[in-house]
């Protein structure tokens, strides 16, 4: 005899829209980012350019071989981040949609955990890593992104642990019977 538990299902109800919401508000965010920086290019254009070339550091010698001065190179940069961050956004986005559908819970979570993995390499990895360490950003009174980064990374975190938490069975099977 099989019987399915009310509360169960629930509770897989609840992660889900936890899920979907977070992963909502994310692709919001990002979304707004990368159509803020293609709309106003020149703003954080300027910030990759502080940032990659260290001229508000302590300008330690011993540091500011590291430094990026080429303005094509930093330009470079700026528009890979912008892509990368278009991208994320679409991912999200189309994470999101799966999750309001409610077809295919381990298709949004897949999906959605792509799209996050893409939002911690792009703010853990790039900004607070590369651009807080590396190009020690954090040395920066003006041009000091960490703070927001760190937000970004951590609700992506958050993000990520509540897509992946157990729901009491594998998706698409039955609970046990007692």
């Amino acid at each position: 005899m099989t019987t399915t538990d009310p509360t169960r299902h629930s509770r897989l109800s609840s992660q889900a829209l936890a899920a979907g919401v977070l992963t909502g508000i994310l692709a919001l965010y990002i979304a707004l980012v990368a159509f803020g920086n293609i709309t106003d290019f020149g703003t954080n254009q300027q910030f990759v350019r502080h940032v990659l070339a260290m001229d508000s550091t302590f300008k330690d010698h011993d540091l500011m071989w590291r430094a990026i001065t080429s303005t094509a190179l930093q330009d470079t940069a700026y528009v890979l981040i912008i892509a990368w961050e278009t991208v994320a956004a679409l991912v999200l986005i189309w994470g999101t949609y799966l999750w309001v559908a409610r077809r295919d819970e381990a298709f949004a979570r897949r999906v959605s955990t792509y799209g996050l993995l893409m939002l911690l390499l792009l703010f853990g990895a790039g900004f607070i890593a590369i651009g807080g360490e590396w190009f020690a950003m954090w040395q920066a009174k003006a041009w000091n992104g960490e703070d927001s980064a760190t937000r970004v990374f951590l609700l992506s975190g958050v993000a990520l642990i509540v897509n992946h938490l157990p729901g009491g069975r594998e998706l698409g099977k039955e609970a046990p019977t007692t």
